[in-house]
């Protein structure tokens, strides 16, 4: 079934009384003025699997970390920076595209990318992934690449390659396919691409399983890890 993100996050809105909210954060996290009654807030979005469910290729330590540490910040950064704004309770896409290269807002910006992107990426991955898609999905990686081998050697040229922390995609534009790489927080959805398939290459994704072998991880997510189905489900 397909997964549209524009149709999860708003569901993620909730209204919570001020207890919940504020013990949801740590004492440091805590917004500096206090919310009203009820505010609205972002919530993390439940892993598609268990966090031991993609070992041996990704570790459950390096899940604990990657999710309940950096993706769950993210959520909380989010909702102490929008609070208050014209931005508080508006759905998660909306505020990537209105913020995007918008000086002041940069913060709100990388924040909510990073938790669209990380949940974009928890769904790239399934246990038992990787191998090839088929059907239409297949038909345009060989039309666009040549080969389904040419298009995974591209896509891990492009994460290898990616200075820095970033991500690569595989993205869908003008009705072509196409593999993008973005730095920090930046995501397709931001230039009116359809991402299909990421893979994360900050080092926080790998570095405890892999630690400086990006190819391993990038060769792991490709051959053992991708969700193809899911890719497939993005497709306009």
């Amino acid at each position: 079934m397909s997964v549209s993100f524009s149709d999860i996050y708003p569901l993620l809105l909730a209204t919570m009384p001020l207890t919940g909210l504020l013990g949801s954060l740590k004492a440091a996290d805590k917004p500096d003025i206090a919310p009203p009654v009820s505010a609205i807030v972002l919530q993390l979005p439940p892993l598609p699997y268990a966090q031991e469910a993609l070992e041996p290729f990704i570790s459950a330590k390096t899940m604990s970390f990657h999710y309940g540490k950096h993706h769950q910040g993210y959520v909380n950064n989010l909702n102490k920076l929008v609070f208050g704004t014209s931005f508080d309770g508006r759905p998660l896409e909306e505020t990537i595209r209105k913020t995007v290269n918008v000086v002041d807002q940069a913060a709100v910006f990388n924040n909510a990318a990073q938790v669209w992107n990380h949940t974009f990426f928890w769904h790239s991955m399934k246990p038992g992934g990787g191998g090839q898609p088929t059907g239409r999905l297949l038909d345009m990686i060989v039309e666009t690449f040549g080969t389904f081998d040419a298009f995974k050697n591209a896509f891990a040229t492009a994460a290898v390659g990616q200075f820095g922390s970033g991500w690569v995609w595989l993205v869908q534009e003008d009705g072509m396919l196409k593999i993008v790489k973005t730095y920090i927080a930046d995501t397709p959805i931001a230039h009116g691409q359809t991402a299909l398939l990421t893979c994360d290459v900050w080092e926080h994704a790998y570095y405890l399983d892999y630690q400086n072998r990006r190819k391993d991880f990038v060769q792991a997510f490709l051959d053992r890890l991708a969700n193809w189905e899911f890719a497939a489900s993005q497709l306009k």
